[in-house]
């Protein structure tokens, strides 16, 4: 006879949320998993009564309600969620105030949004409004602040375009950059230029749409010669020595670029002490260059008399080394 295992029968919702709040219950992590667990599937009315309760505890169901928070966003939710950003400034729960709340709360209190890209996203609510809202440059990476011009469909000079995309360029060499930051298919056994970049493809677009031609044709140029810098460089000659993976060969790619990037930007782009990362960085052939001193041969004679257990090993196995004393 085959024994069949009896699965275990759900509990109801409302008695999950009541041992879930009740903290003496002795239920409360087991319950959380449950809750957590079946919660897409729920009623709204329970969703929105376990979002309440999740956002007056502690700081990992906090931030767990407030993915949850963004995508099932209601005005019932703020009253809560104010009472919850004011006292914890979590940069989670900004997502859905800078998101949802009313305009004119965000622009009182603008100083309260620290978040490293909370501003791009309160610039980026304005122009979806439609609100008169004086953009502030310098809280705005170049990249953001491209992306800004775009949206509000305005206009930029191709003075200034340029100066965007260089900048752009400079942040990325200046911050360091990976894989992630490269579009997502280029020729390894071709130079990588920056070209390459995400953010510059992103940003020549965004020009593009803006009309202006010129900036993109004069970084078009700039990043010929930066393809050249490269091809011509000793790291290039030895790109491939010694390389035992394709993450290596890739590192070694993206290691070059960021140098000869940033070296090819004009002085005015480059600020005193940012370029740590030139002396910091290793070379990228780490073997023996061709203008440094041969080592000596080692002669095994001599470290079989200078060293007793390499001589032992010697004997037992009646080896012959020449130069030895024996």
């Amino acid at each position: 006879m085959i024994n069949y295992k009896i699965r275990k029968r759900n509990t109801p919702i409302a008695t999950l949320i009541k041992q879930y709040t009740d903290k003496k219950s002795g239920k409360v992590s087991e319950s959380r998993r449950e809750i957590q667990r079946r919660f897409d599937c729920l009623d709204w009315k329970d969703q929105k009564k376990i979002l309440m309760e999740f956002l007056d505890s502690c700081p990992s169901d906090r931030e767990w309600a407030y993915g949850k928070l963004y995508a099932l966003w209601d005005e019932a939710f703020v009253p809560k969620v104010r009472q919850v950003w004011e006292t914890y400034r979590e940069p989670r729960c900004a997502w859905s105030v800078i998101r949802f709340f009313p305009v004119a709360y965000i622009k009182d209190n603008l100083d309260m949004f620290t978040g490293p890209r909370d501003y791009y996203f309160i610039c980026l609510r304005m122009v979806e409004e439609n609100e008169d809202f004086a953009v502030d440059r310098s809280r705005l990476t170049a990249y953001d602040y491209l992306s800004i011009l775009y949206h509000q469909g305005g206009t930029i000079s191709s003075g200034e375009a340029r100066d965007l995309l260089f900048m752009i360029v400079h942040d990325l060499c200046v911050r360091g950059f990976s894989q992630n930051d490269m579009r997502m298919v280029y020729n390894m056994d071709e130079v990588v230029t920056p070209n390459e970049f995400r953010q510059i493809d992103q940003a020549r677009y965004y020009l593009f749409t803006l009309g202006d031609r010129k900036a993109i044709e004069a970084f078009a140029r700039w990043n010929e010669e930066v393809r050249h810098h490269i091809l011509c460089s000793p790291e290039y000659k030895t790109l491939k020595e010694g390389v035992t993976s394709v993450f290596e060969l890739q590192q070694r790619h993206l290691t070059m670029l960021r140098k000869y990037a940033y070296l090819a930007l004009d002085d005015k782009y480059k600020k005193p002490g940012e370029c740590d990362f030139l002396d910091e960085e290793h070379s990228l052939n780490e073997e023996r260059s061709l203008d440094e001193e041969p080592q000596e041969p080692l002669d095994l004679g001599t470290l079989v008399t200078e060293n007793s257990a390499i001589k032992n090993l010697v004997d037992k196995f009646d080896l012959e080394v020449e130069g030895a004393p024996f």
